[in-house]
């Protein structure tokens, strides 16, 4: 697949060019050049980005960085079986436990939420970051929503970090998952609360919030620019009109007083003919 010029492959994280040490100097700057195009369109062009993570990945299969950016194609375009087997290869290359909980959404999106559950409980959730630790609990709420279970899920949800007024990278989509949860139980003024607070921590707009809140309040918005075209699309029409019949009546007086109907009956034809 091409790459752009202005592609060098410096960009990835210095810890993925560490790993691409291990290849030779040439193939490194390959397979660097394709994950920082995985990286580019994996949110706007999934489809893109998954086409260079298959080219990284024929290059480079051992490297679990590679392993690791492939699954991210792969989970970004809905191939969730074959997401949860790169997410797999690269923690047994590396022994990490970062990717359990996207691991856990895997089997969720492979129709098996009870799976997600377990993992939900296993003892690498403990060994996660904070982060790693709401990201896990967001899956867990998500998979008691695929049973059924919205008590559960709102529960699984209620949490110090969403009681708290600190706000964190992932403060917003605990916040929306929360809401979401109450809007789909009924608690309908509960639901509106959080959207709130979900919009005042979603400082980078990852979230749709914002559109959900004025959803429950009836705000609808009007495309103010198409309205404006209409308007003067008429205010044209209009003054074409009047300085057609002014040129007309300036060009034939006595015509126009004699028999008014009559010059504007073969008008409007001669007008609905050429439309």
């Amino acid at each position: 697949m091409p790459i752009p010029e202005d592609v060098t492959g410096d960009e990835i994280d210095k810890d993925v060019r560490q790993e691409l040490q291990s290849l030779p100097k040439t193939l490194a700057e390959d397979v660097a050049k394709n994950l920082v195009m995985v990286a580019r369109l994996i949110d706007e062009d999934p489809e893109g980005a998954y086409g260079y993570s298959r080219v990284a990945l024929r290059l480079a299969s051992r490297v679990a960085a590679v392993r690791e950016a492939a699954g991210f194609a792969a989970y970004a375009n809905q191939k969730y079986s074959e997401a949860l087997a790169e997410f797999r290869a690269a923690r047994r290359m590396t022994g990490n436990v970062d990717l359990w909980p996207v691991m856990a959404d895997c089997e969720r999106g492979l129709g098996r939420p009870e799976k997600a559950l377990d993992m939900a409980g296993a003892p690498e959730v403990h060994k996660l970051d904070k982060a790693g630790q709401v990201e896990m609990r967001l899956v867990a709420a998500g998979a008691r929503r695929d049973m059924g279970q919205l008590d559960a899920a709102i529960v699984t949800l209620q949490s110090p970090e969403l009681a708290s007024n600190s706000v964190q990278p992932w403060t917003a989509r605990l916040r929306y998952a929360y809401a979401d949860a109450l809007l789909a139980a009924g608690r309908v003024d509960e639901a509106r609360e959080w959207f709130a607070k979900a919009v005042e921590a979603d400082r980078e707009g990852s979230t749709d919030a914002s559109d959900r809140l004025a959803e429950l309040d009836g705000v609808e918005f009007l495309d103010a620019l198409n309205d404006e075209d209409e308007d003067t699309d008429v205010d044209v029409d209009e003054t074409t009109d009047v300085d057609v019949d002014a040129d007309e009546s300036e060009e034939r007086p006595a015509e126009a007083e004699a028999e008014p109907q009559a010059e504007s009956k073969p008008e409007t034809e001669t007008e609905s003919d050429k439309d």
